[in-house]
């Protein structure tokens, strides 16, 4: 751990969404291998990792926002909610816009599979973009509390992306595309994430008086992709289930970020 934290931020962010690009990718595989993956398993999956996103919502983002927003002298509490409310009006507004263009078009069996794709793609630029300012604390405090917190905000983030990725590739595949084309757009939704952690990280370094908002507006932006998103997907039809496993992946997060720091 020594070593990796004087690895350069920027470089640490690249390197941590590119796992999570990775997940998304692996989950897209699965159109190779599989014309179906089990609705619990991809349920426990989506839901351990909205448990570890909420979780890292707050311990790894908000609570830094708010004490970076204290060290520059800022109204914390002001800033970290302009941020957050900033945040999820951005998902709530991208999610009727995005509804809002496909309504216009005459897709019909696949309107669920390119809604799913451009969902899970625009999902993605926040998630990355929230890896990447995590890491952008490292330069100003190179702390190992803060890398385990932004390596465990990856790490959830990763876990979540492995069921998307198959959301996407399978309804794909069953709608009569190619193995490799279901696969090609199914990763393809997760190459955004490290542009927009090496994006995210870059600003919050270059411009460090806005990373108290940047943070609290990927949090923002993270908790409304699991409240519309993942949450109601994942408790659909296991509600029990889905319940259990994101209380896990909180507690698993939680303990993590707490005990560790």
């Amino acid at each position: 751990m020594e070593k990796i934290i004087n690895i350069n931020p920027i470089v640490l962010s690249l390197i941590a969404t590119t796992f999570t690009y990775f997940m998304n990718f692996l989950g897209s595989c699965t159109v190779l291998l599989f014309k179906n993956v089990s609705k619990k398993m991809l349920d426990c999956f989506l839901s351990f990792g909205a448990g570890i996103m909420i979780s890292a919502s707050f311990f790894s983002l908000l609570n830094p926002a708010i004490d970076s927003a204290n060290n520059q002298n800022m109204l914390s509490w002001l800033i970290v909610s302009i941020g957050f409310l900033f945040g999820g009006v951005f998902i709530v507004f991208a999610d009727l816009l995005l509804n809002k263009l496909l309504k216009k078009t005459n897709i019909k069996n696949t309107k669920r599979s390119i809604l799913m794709f451009s969902a899970i793609t625009l999902h993605n630029i926040p998630e990355g973009m929230a890896i990447g300012v995590a890491f952008a604390s490292l330069f100003n405090n190179p702390d190992m509390t803060i890398l385990i917190s932004s390596i465990m905000l990856a790490f959830g983030i990763g876990i979540q992306n492995f069921p998307e990725g198959v959301a996407t590739s399978l309804p794909l595949r069953r709608e009569g595309v190619s193995k490799s084309k279901a696969l090609f757009i199914g990763q393809a939704s997760g190459l955004v994430e490290p542009f927009a952690g090496v994006l995210g990280c870059v600003f919050a370094y270059y411009i460090n008086s806005i990373l108290p908002f940047l943070l609290s507006f990927s949090a923002g932006a993270m908790i409304a992709t699991c409240v519309s998103e993942l949450i109601p997907e994942s408790s659909k039809t296991h509600k029990t289930a889905s319940t259990l496993w994101f209380t896990l992946g909180f507690i698993v997060m939680m303990i993590l970020d707490v005990a560790l720091g």
